[in-house]
């Protein structure tokens, strides 16, 4: 028997499961066309705004031995200067998800538009970057504010469109059930969390503070979809922490339709979606599931 790695989420049809995440190897579309060419199903873009962003000073990454602190800033060159990435990326002839940032509605709808000019599959809303002010999780934390920019995108979109959310939050369900005009959701950001250099006497970022990423919030990511799939049935991309198979199988069981990969990149190289999808193939095949809709949501039972 054969097991079936394809799954679908919101419309968007995946040959498999692994989805490369925003902010990783996606600077631009020669990196990206890469990730796609090693197994990856879909790729999301790195979060763009309307202009060009420069982003925090250095450091702005500090590696941990549990995965990863970062505070880059959001920065990208802005959209016009983005779309020429995309095109390249969609050579692969796999869906490409544009992320997007802004202050407010009116921006996160601009961007939209613009997104789909260049031929995007769908949209990822980035309302959760947990150190930028006023367009991090300022925005992502406030559920008028949430439900304002997904009805907002929504009525200019003719594509699929995910809110990102942020585990850096008091109620996580009423911000997703905020964002339930989504098609889907994504979770998790990163976890806001900081470092100190103990010889420096100083934080190793600096911004101070950043976001947590790698092994270290799987926990948490899985916590989250856990939470929110038992009180809402819509599509979710499960994130955080993802670095082996059973990983893979941790967020489907709790009801995630798809996953994305980022930091395991970082120590592995885009050979891990090869890996990783070698290894579920097999797992399904040994515990008798055919396909990725009969491993979904078995843990909620």
């Amino acid at each position: 028997m054969f097991a079936d790695l394809s799954t679908e989420v919101a419309g968007l049809r995946l040959e498999n499961p692994l989805m490369l995440a925003s902010g990783i190897l996606d600077e631009n579309g020669y990196s990206m066309l890469r990730v796609l060419r090693s197994g990856a199903s879909a790729a999301v873009t790195k979060s763009i705004g309307e202009e060009e962003r420069n982003g925090y000073r250095p450091p702005v990454v500090h590696p941990l031995q549990s995965g990863m602190l970062n505070a880059i800033g959001l920065a990208n060159p802005g959209i016009e200067e983005y779309g020429h990435e995309i095109e390249i990326a969609r050579r692969a002839g796999k869906p490409i998800i544009g992320s997007i940032f802004a202050p407010d509605e009116a921006g996160f709808s601009r961007l939209a538009e613009r997104m789909q000019s260049f031929g995007v599959s769908a949209i990822e809303l980035n309302l959760s970057c947990p150190h930028v002010k006023g367009v991090g999780s300022e925005v992502g934390s406030d559920p008028v504010l949430v439900k304002r920019v997904v009805q907002a995108v929504k009525s200019v979109s003719s594509v699929p469109v995910f809110a990102k959310l942020s585990p850096n939050v008091t109620d996580l369900v009423e911000i997703a059930r905020a964002a339930s005009d989504a098609d889907g959701l994504v979770l998790i950001n990163t976890v806001r969390a900081m470092a100190v250099d103990i010889r420096a006497r100083r934080p190793v970022l600096s911004n101070g503070f950043g976001g947590l990423s790698g092994p270290s919030i799987k926990p948490v990511g899985i916590r989250c979809v856990y939470e929110v799939r038992k009180a809402m049935d819509i599509p979710i991309v499960g994130v955080g922490g993802i670095s082996g198979f059973e990983d893979v199988v941790e967020y489907i069981m709790v009801g995630s339709d798809a996953v994305q990969i980022g930091t395991a990149l970082w120590r592995n190289g885009p050979g891990i979606f090869s890996s990783i999808l070698c290894e579920l193939e097999k797992f399904m095949e040994e515990e008798g599931y055919r396909g990725i809709g009969e491993m979904k949501g078995v843990a909620l039972q």
